[in-house]
């Protein structure tokens, strides 16, 4: 509708410049500058080569979400920005452009929590949230179940990785097979000709009464599973690497966000994050899904990866429920909790 608030928001937690632009829960544009290509030779994201990336990209970046949605800067009613989690310097890069724009417009900024930014997308593709749902968030820096009965002000967290996240033992297990980087996606296209059952990897603290999430010994197991097969002068069956390590990760991600719901009496389960795009943990979380009575939501790819339009659904979310906007003194903070969904 003409009359909901036009949001702008800016997303440089990592190393995707993201701006998104939403009116209510109309998405209108999603403009995003990867520098995914100048991280691929170093095997992962390197910080000042992110930062840099972002400063570079910001303005055409902006310029080109405000083309596609066809409106002017002075049509924007507020901005959001992700203020946290996320690298320092790249959470800076966005703040700081977010804070000159709201400044020199006179608009309202909102400086919000990315992982609750990640749930928030979702209405953008399927409408309001049910009030409760639980999020399962996976993605290179995270892997969390979150019970949130409110995104713009109550989310909770129930559990979390204790070492590796799950995105990033994609990365290193792909590193590890010779595929490249980002893992995520090699690895879902080398397991579509494997067979996940092929070898037994770990499934760390699959039932151990807790809602945590361990990789790292999966990450390892792998590493060492490789080694010997290279040592016997053997070769790696790639593709059965890497479907059964791809199995054990999705296997307890959905086993843990299915308990999380089945213990506290929800019936929607919501999966974000980079990881969600993955097309086996989708299939699984669906067929789980059914077989227990909860509905799942899971955006389109594009929407599950960082991107702006997640930042700009949440600031939207924040107009709409009154929230108060941040101050222009905000900074941003590279731990911020989920419960802090604004700064």
């Amino acid at each position: 509708m003409q009359d909901e608030p036009l949001v702008l928001g800016i997303e440089t937690s990592c190393d995707e410049t993201g701006v998104g632009i939403v009116r209510g829960h109309t998405l209108l544009a999603d403009a995003i500058a990867s520098s995914v290509e100048e991280h691929a030779r170093f095997g992962g994201v390197v910080p000042e080569v992110a930062s840099r990336a972002h400063l570079e990209a910001m303005g055409p970046t902006i310029e080109r979400a405000l083309a596609d949605a066809g409106v002017a800067f002075t049509d924007v009613d507020a901005f959001a920005v992700t203020a946290g989690p996320g690298l320092p310097g790249a959470l800076m890069v966005g703040v700081a452009a977010a804070k000159a724009y709201a400044l020199s417009l006179g608009k309202p900024l909102y400086g919000v929590n990315h992982l609750a930014a990640h749930v928030c997308v979702d209405q953008l593709e399927h409408g309001p949230l049910p009030k409760p749902c639980v999020a399962l968030l996976v993605s290179g820096g995270h892997s969390s179940l979150l019970l949130v009965p409110d995104v713009a002000g109550d989310v909770r967290p129930l559990g979390s990785t204790v070492d590796d996240a799950a995105g990033e033992a994609f990365d290193k297990v792909a590193r590890v097979l010779g595929l490249g980087f980002p893992g995520g996606p090699i690895i879902d296209r080398s397991a579509r000709d494997g067979d996940p059952a092929a070898i037994p990897f770990p499934r760390g603290k699959y039932d151990d009464g807790t809602y945590d999430f361990s990789f790292s010994g999966l990450k390892t197991a792998v590493a060492r599973w490789v080694e010997a097969k290279e040592r016997a002068g053997e070769a790696v069956p790639i593709a059965d690497v890497a479907a059964s390590f791809q199995e054990a990760v999705v296997d307890v991600l959905t086993r843990k966000a299915l308990k999380v719901c089945k213990d506290n009496g929800v019936h929607d389960l919501l999966i974000g994050g980079g990881v969600a795009a993955n097309s086996r943990l989708r299939a699984l979380a669906k067929e789980r899904c059914d077989a227990a009575g909860v509905r799942l939501r899971v955006p389109r790819p594009k929407l599950c990866t960082d991107n702006g339009a997640m930042v700009a659904a949440l600031g939207a979310e924040l107009v709409a429920t009154g929230a108060a906007p941040s101050d222009l003194e905000l900074p941003a903070d590279s731990s911020l909790p989920i419960e802090s969904i604004t700064l």
